[in-house]
């Protein structure tokens, strides 16, 4: 299957882009994680970030979500008034409110995303109690929705996570992060771990998601397959330097950058 169609993504209208990264770079010692890395993504764009272990691809997640302070760089969110802001030039509890409320994290082991002590709808409930619901019938009523909306049987909704499959628990991860209506979505190798059934199931979960809530995403995988289905536009990471970006398939079509064409051969062996 191909990558979403590039005439479904905002972009191509005249509204400014979502969220704008500007000569991000981060160092650990003299390690170098990731430098000068800049790009814009727009709402309803989901964009892929590629490349072997140690590209520096998790490094950048993580400063566009704020879990990491960069050392250089600028990274602006339109926020839902209209006004830009700087993510680090925010207060910590205004960070902290975008990222439980604008935002979501869909993390590769889905018992970093859950709270395992909760059942399962009190795990999607309590994202709503975050951005302001207070009636138990209606949070319990949407905890219900969104389990049917990731596949998961409504039966299973008083369920602790620790009893569910690791597909399951994606998937109630995923309903945690989406049930408040973000408009940013970061995953970081959301398939990974899991065997090849369950992901292509969880792949088309996503897909359906990202169009049907128009929501912009930054997804990190070191799987081309993902990359191809999931995403609009890919970055090719390698060292920590962007060596080469575009659209989907044209990056994986006609690589132009040596890395990349070993990376789509790797993939065709």
């Amino acid at each position: 299957m191909s990558a979403l169609r590039l005439s479904d993504v905002a972009m191509l209208s005249d509204e400014p882009p979502l969220l704008n990264v500007t000569g991000l770079g981060k160092r650990f010692g003299g390690r170098l994680a990731c430098r000068d890395v800049s790009f814009a993504l727009w709402p309803g764009e989901v964009l892929g970030v590629v490349g072997e272990s140690g590209s520096g691809k998790t490094t950048l997640l993580n400063c566009l979500s704020a879990r990491m302070q960069p050392d250089e760089g600028t990274v602006e969110y339109r926020i839902r008034d209209g006004s830009i802001a700087e993510l680090f030039g925010l207060s910590e509890p205004a960070r902290r409110t975008l990222m439980r409320t604008d935002w979501g994290f869909v993390h590769q082991n889905p018992r970093d995303g859950l709270r395992l002590g909760l059942s399962a709808g009190a795990n999607i409930g309590e994202r709503l109690m975050a951005v302001g619901a207070r009636d138990y019938s209606d949070i319990r009523a949407q905890a219900a929705e969104w389990l049917g909306k990731v596949e998961i049987e409504i039966a299973r909704i008083d369920d602790p996570p620790q009893t569910f499959s690791g597909g399951m628990q994606q998937r109630l991860q995923i309903a945690r992060n989406l049930v408040s209506h973000p408009r940013l979505v970061f995953m970081d190798e959301p398939t990974g771990g899991l065997d090849v059934s369950v992901q292509a199931r969880l792949l088309d979960l996503l897909r359906g998601l990202c169009e049907e809530m128009q929501l912009a995403a930054v997804v990190v995988t070191h799987d081309l397959g993902v990359a191809r289905l999931l995403a609009h536009r890919l970055i090719v990471m390698r060292g920590g330097q962007v060596i080469e970006t575009g659209l989907t398939d044209q990056v994986l079509d006609d690589p132009q950058a040596a890395y990349t064409q070993l990376l789509v051969s790797s993939m065709l062996q």
